[in-house]
């Protein structure tokens, strides 16, 4: 493919620098940074705009101003390594900076909410490129406009382009042929988005083997440039967290179990809490659930009055509380010192893999899954040899499951990951893993800008 622009960046650069013992840098853009306070997303770019330098790769980050965060925390500012260059640049929130009571128009929002970063994006990104020459471009997923910027640079500048998808942009239920998202319209922008940097990128990464193989079967002519990075956990905030809980004396109560359900729990068929609410019902009525024997907690699910509703609905207060959003390491302590870890995933999200599942298995405490036993989440359950696994939404199974799993955890023989088992999905080891992906893009364009000249572009 022609390119618009000549390239500011010799990939050559790469080479030279690696003989040179210098570190080649890396231009990673992502909406989710510190401040962003809304999600769990923001860790796959914090630890590897940390962890790329211990294998030879700078990185540059380039992201959305805060203004553009529905809610922002500073309580991880303070992990962004001093000598990693932020850019910062204008973006707006269309559903509430655009917006008039709460209204906007729909294709203000397409294909995200936080569409007018390009008009930052792009510029900024072009000065930190002609500024710092970085060798690879990265931008990452869950919104869609920083595969936009992306691509737009790449395309401006010739330099490769690793696109992380994590999961799939646009999927189709296999059962009901549902599609997600269901507008049409957005739909089809995120179907023309997937296509285009599947076109453009020079590798495109997934988090789970199930989004892989659907995007390889989707997309068969590009299945080459397609690769696996799974999500990890940061060992460094496990290390702080450990160190909080050994230091605190704490008054936990010893005779209620506390299960935990840390993060957002997004209502729908995917994380649906009724059938878990009905099963608490189901074993208080059979006696099987003693008054003040248990406690399960919702930290940080972002619907509290969706699930203050349902709780009461179920009339199980006394057994389920809705807790507030903590910083990042109070919620790894907590995790840390919870009897049981609660996980829900449900079959419409089997390709997919909750972040936060990596850092349960970290936490190395019992896992309650509620999840469909064909799912990646399953999978990864059972290769670490923990949890105790039941259908999100079958009532019977998930109050025989919990009756078992409660006995288990206060008879001390629940079953908990091995340290080397867990040890592979530390984001240390896969900051490696796109090192080497990095280095083998280079590589390639390096060989195609040998073979076909300076100006040629791979297509």
């Amino acid at each position: 493919m022609p390119s618009s622009a000549p390239s500011v960046c010799d990939p050559g650069r790469a080479h030279l620098a690696a003989v040179a013992g210098k570190a080649c840098s890396a231009l990673l853009i992502a909406y989710h940074f510190p401040p962003c306070g809304v999600s769990s997303g923001l860790q796959r770019t914090l630890c590897f705009s940390r962890d790329l330098r211990n294998h030879g790769w700078s990185p540059l980050v380039l992201t959305v101003h805060p203004r553009a965060y529905p809610a922002a925390k500073s309580d991880q500012l303070g992990q962004i390594p001093s000598a990693v260059p932020v850019r910062r640049t204008f973006a707006l929130d269309t559903t509430r900076h655009l917006g008039f009571r709460g209204r906007y128009l729909g294709w203000m929002a397409l294909p995200d909410p936080w569409i007018t970063w390009l008009m930052g994006a792009i510029p900024a990104g072009l000065q930190m490129i002609r500024k710092h020459r970085p060798q690879v471009l990265w931008s990452t997923y869950p919104v869609a406009t920083a595969h936009l910027v992306g691509m737009a640079l790449c395309r401006l500048t010739g330099i490769p382009w690793v696109a992380d998808f994590r999961d799939p942009m646009t999927e189709i239920d296999p059962v009901t042929q549902q599609r997600f998202p269901e507008d049409r319209r957005l739909w089809s922008v995120r179907r023309w988005i997937e296509r285009q940097t599947l076109r453009h990128c020079s590798r495109a990464v997934f988090v789970t083997p199930g989004s892989l193989r659907i995007h390889q079967a989707r997309y068969p002519e590009f299945a080459d440039r397609m690769a696996l990075i799974a999500n990890g956990y940061d060992e460094v905030s496990f290390e702080a967290a450990e160190s909080a809980v050994r230091m605190d004396c704490g008054g936990a109560n010893m005779n209620r179990l506390l299960l935990l359900h840390s993060g957002v729990l997004y209502p729908g068929p995917d994380r649906d809490p009724t059938a878990f609410f009905a099963a608490l019902v189901k074993l208080r009525q059979c006696g099987k659930l003693i008054n003040g024997a248990l406690q399960v907690r919702l930290r940080a699910s972002g619907y509290e009055d969706h699930y203050k509703r349902l709780i009461q609905d179920f009339g199980v207060g006394d057994i389920v509380s809705l807790a507030p959003p903590i910083p990042y390491q109070e919620a790894l302590a907590e995790m840390l010192t919870a009897d049981g870890l609660l996980v829900f995933q449900g079959r419409t999200s089997n390709p997919a893999v909750p972040a936060k599942l990596y850092e349960y298995l970290r936490a190395r405490r019992p896992i309650f899954g509620l999840v469909d036993s064909q799912g990646e989440t399953a999978g990864v359950l059972r290769q670490a040899g923990a949890g105790t696994l039941v259908p999100l939404d079958d009532v019977a199974m998930i109050a025989a499951g919990l009756e078992s799993f409660l006995s288990q955890v206060r008879s001390g023989t629940a079953a908990v990951p091995g340290m080397e088992e867990v040890e592979r999905h530390s984001r240390k080891h896969k900051a490696g893993e796109l090192a080497n992906l990095f280095e083998e893009v280079v590589r390639i364009r390096m060989s195609t800008r040998t073979s076909t000249g300076p100006d040629q572009r791979e297509r």
